[in-house]
C-alpha cells in the first residue's frame, strides 16, 4: 500500500469515526448533563480521580460562608440543617448505589470509614474466626487499614486476588475485605457472586465502592452486602477531599460496634456523659464534628443526579469505553500500547487502562494536547469515562491524540 494510500484510509477512517462520533452524541439521552459542568474545550478523562466541578456549586458554597456561617453562626446547626448532614446527605447517595434510606452516613475519610467498617465487621463475625481476606490488588491505603486493624483486633491479614476469594474462604474467616473496580485495570469485580460466597462460609462483606459508584450499578441491598465504603470527589463530583460515606445494612445497625465511638455518634450527644451509649441507625457511623463546608458542597453537587438513572450511566458508560477502544484501535499502530481493562462488559468499569512504554511521557504530552488522563506507574495510562460530562467526540478525540503523541515519539 502507497503512503498516499494509506494516508486516504487513515483520513476516511478518521472522517468516519469523528461522523459517527457526533451522531452517538446528538442521540445520547444525558447529553444535557454537561452544561451543568464547568467545563473547558479539553478532554477531561480523569473524574476516576477528580469530578468536574458543577457550576451552581460556587454559589452554594457562597451561600454557607456568607449566610449560613457569616450571618446565622452557630445557629445553622438547627436552622440550616447542618446536624442532620452527614445522614440526609447519605440518603441522597443511597440510591446511587442501591441502598435503602437510613443506612448510609456520610463523613470522615474512605481511609477511616474503611478503619470502621474493617474492625466493626470484624466484631460482628464474632469469636472463633481470626483471618481478614484483603483483595491483594487493593488501592493500598485499603490494605494499610485493614493491616492495622488486623493487629489491633487479633486477626490476621490474607491477601488474596478477587477472582481467589472463594478458595480462600473458610471457617476463620471473618471478613473479606474488596474492591468493586480494580484503581489500576478498570476490572469490574463480582459483587453479587462474591458477598453470596462470603456468606455461605459465614463472613462478612465489606466492599470499597470508590471507582463505582456513579458510574454503575451497585446493589448493597439487593446483593446482600454487610458494610461498604466510598469517596465522594471521583464520579459523584463532590470536590477535592469531601467527605466519604459509610453503608451499614440495616440488619447490622444494632450490633454495629465502631473502633471510633466519638460524640456525634452518641445517643445523646449533648448530654457529655462519661458512659458511651450508641445512637441507633446510621448514625452510629459517625465521629466527630463533621466537616460542614465540604459537606454542604457535596450535597450542592449531588444535584446534577436529580432525574438520573444508574442503568442509564452504565449503558452509556459502556459505549463510550467500547467506542474509545475502537478508535485507538483504529488509529493507533498495533502494539504501541495494551489494553489491560477487560473487554467484557461485565468485567470493565467506567475506565479504561492502557499499557503503554514511556507512559509518564506520554500522558504529560497528552494533558499539554489538553487530552487529561492519569497515569500509574510505571507503565499504565488512565482514561476514566464519567458518563454526565464525557462525551463521544471527546472519546475520539482522545484516542486521535493519542496516536499523534505515539507517532511522534515513534518518530522522535
Amino acid at each position: 500500500m502507497s503512503e498516499t494510500t494509506t494516508t486516504n484510509t487513515t483520513a476516511t477512517t478518521t472522517e468516519a469515526l469523528r461522523e459517527r462520533a457526533l451522531k452517538l452524541d446528538a442521540a445520547d439521552p444525558l447529553a444535557d448533563r454537561r452544561a451543568l459542568f464547568a467545563l473547558d474545550d479539553g478532554v477531561y478523562l480523569d473524574g476516576n480521580s477528580l469530578g468536574a466541578l458543577p457550576a451552581h456549586v460556587p454559589a452554594r458554597v457562597q451561600d454557607v460562608l456568607t449566610r449560613q456561617w457569616g450571618e446565622l453562626r452557630i445557629r445553622s446547626w438547627d436552622e440550616s440543617g447542618w446536624w442532620t448532614a452527614p445522614e440526609r446527605i447519605g440518603d441522597r447517595i443511597a440510591p446511587l448505589v442501591g441502598a435503602a434510606a437510613g443506612q448510609i452516613v456520610v463523613g470522615d475519610s474512605t481511609s477511616v470509614n474503611v478503619f470502621k467498617a474493617v474492625v466493626a465487621a470484624a466484631r460482628i463475625a464474632g469469636e472463633g474466626r481470626d483471618e481478614i481476606l484483603v483483595d491483594a490488588t487493593t488501592f493500598p491505603t485499603d490494605g494499610y487499614i485493614a493491616a492495622s486493624a488486623a493487629r489491633l483486633t487479633g486477626h490476621r491479614i490474607v491477601p488474596v486476588a478477587p477472582a481467589d476469594v472463594p478458595a480462600a474462604l473458610g471457617p476463620r474467616t471473618a471478613v473479606v475485605l474488596l474492591n468493586h473496580v480494580d484503581y489500576r485495570s478498570g476490572r469490574l469485580h463480582d459483587l453479587p457472586g462474591l458477598t453470596a460466597a462470603v456468606h455461605a462460609a459465614g463472613a462478612v462483606a465489606v466492599w470499597d465502592l470508590c471507582h463505582s459508584a456513579g458510574a454503575l450499578p451497585v446493589g448493597l441491598d439487593e446483593h446482600g452486602v454487610d458494610l461498604a465504603v466510598g469517596c465522594t470527589y471521583k464520579y459523584l463530583n463532590g470536590g477535592p477531599g469531601s467527605p466519604a460515606y459509610l453503608y451499614v445494612a440495616e440488619r447490622h445497625q444494632a450490633a454495629f460496634d465502631s473502633p471510633l465511638p466519638g460524640w456525634n455518634s452518641h445517643a445523646d450527644p449533648f448530654g457529655m456523659t462519661p458512659d458511651y451509649a450508641p445512637a441507633d441507625g446510621s448514625a452510629r457511623g459517625r465521629v466527630g464534628t463533621p466537616d460542614i463546608v465540604s459537606m454542604l458542597t457535596l450535597e450542592a453537587a449531588l444535584d446534577v443526579w436529580d432525574g438520573v438513572e444508574v442503568d442509564a450511566v452504565r449503558a452509556k458508560s459502556l459505549a463510550l469505553t467500547d467506542f474509545f477502544l475502537e478508535c485507538v484501535e483504529a488509529y493507533v499502530p498495533a502494539g504501541r500500547v495494551t489494553s489491560v481493562t477487560p473487554a467484557a462488559h461485565a468485567a470493565r468499569g467506567s475506565q479504561v487502562a492502557l499499557r503503554c512504554d514511556d507512559a509518564a511521557s506520554v500522558m504529560r504530552r497528552l494533558i499539554e494536547r489538553g487530552v487529561v488522563g492519569d497515569l500509574r506507574r510505571p507503565d499504565v495510562l488512565r482514561f476514566g469515562f464519567t458518563p454526565l460530562y464525557v462525551g463521544f467526540a471527546d472519546a475520539e478525540r482522545a484516542a486521535r491524540v493519542l496516536a499523534e503523541v505515539l507517532a511522534e515519539s515513534a518518530g522522535a
